[in-house]
């Protein structure tokens, strides 16, 4: 059953699909290397990429030798895919209630994915149902704003200004499974093995042309931060903008802005 937070993710991103390659995607694509190499995909190995949005994790598996399949709950990011990468599988369907036998894939890889869906415990739980015996689950997820300068400046640029209650599906946390440990326990609960997880916290470089480009970027290319913000007042949005831009230019850099962004990469095996 769609809830109002499916249905509000899933209108998002059939909305601003063919903007995520030139916004998010220097960003989220750094991550990529680390999140292979720490599940160990390898030449030969099926791997499942789940919320593969335009399909860059399948992409970067099979440049190793593996064979993905990338799944989205997006029409739109799959027709994406497909035009990018078509001699790769996309296939349209939900993380949280997988359409494949169990014990099907060697790995199960989420880019990000976790935070889009309104159970992540569950699309966990169906990782591990898939995964056959001994393999490996990884994927990433925003570290908090204590240890993500970027996050930081939007995370503290909010609190400050917006109005919080403006009627928005509830979701996942923003930070989702920030500490090792209660990801830790989560993980086991799905029924992965808890004493095989690695959880590295990894940092990159985000270059944006002007300060004025993560707001933008939120606001036109996101989903649930655009939500917010398309419900503020007009001086409550300006505000927001001007404390983004203040906190962003103490990150120039010549004709840029060269702003840090951390990230979580957590991998655990199955029992």
């Amino acid at each position: 059953m769609i809830d109002d937070f499916a249905r509000f993710e899933h209108e998002g991103w059939q909305r601003v699909a063919g903007k995520y390659d030139s916004v998010w995607s220097p960003l989220t694509r750094q991550f990529i290397p680390y999140l292979l190499t720490d599940a160990q995909v390898a030449a030969g190995m099926s791997v499942l990429d789940l919320a593969c949005g335009p399909g860059y994790v399948s992409a970067a598996a099979k440049r190793l030798g593996a064979v993905p399949t990338g799944m989205d709950f997006s029409e739109n990011m799959i027709s994406i895919a497909k035009a990018m990468f078509p001699e790769i599988s996309f296939t349209q369907g939900d993380a949280q209630n997988l359409p494949f036998d169990g014990c099907s894939f060697d790995r199960v890889l989420i880019n990000f994915g976790l935070l889009h869906v309104s159970h992540p415990e569950q699309a966990c739980a169906e990782a591990c149902r898939v995964l056959k015996l001994g393999g490996n689950f990884g994927f990433t997820v925003w570290a908090g704003p204590e240890r993500n300068p970027g996050a930081k400046i939007v995370n503290d640029a909010i609190e400050a200004y917006a109005n919080l209650d403006v009627g928005l599906p509830e979701g996942p946390p923003k930070y989702l499974y920030s500490e090792c440990e209660e990801c830790r326990q989560i993980l086991e609960c799905a029924g992965f093995d808890g004493d095989s997880m690695t959880y590295k916290t990894r940092t990159v470089e985000w270059h944006l042309p002007d300060a004025g480009f993560y707001f933008e970027a939120e606001r036109n290319a996101g989903v649930r931060t655009a939500g917010l913000l398309a419900r503020q007042s007009p001086d409550a949005s300006k505000a927001i903008r001007i404390a983004l831009e203040n906190g962003i230019k103490q990150y120039a850099r010549g004709y840029e802005f060269v702003l840090p962004m951390a990230a979580n990469v957590v991998v655990v095996s199955k029992r």
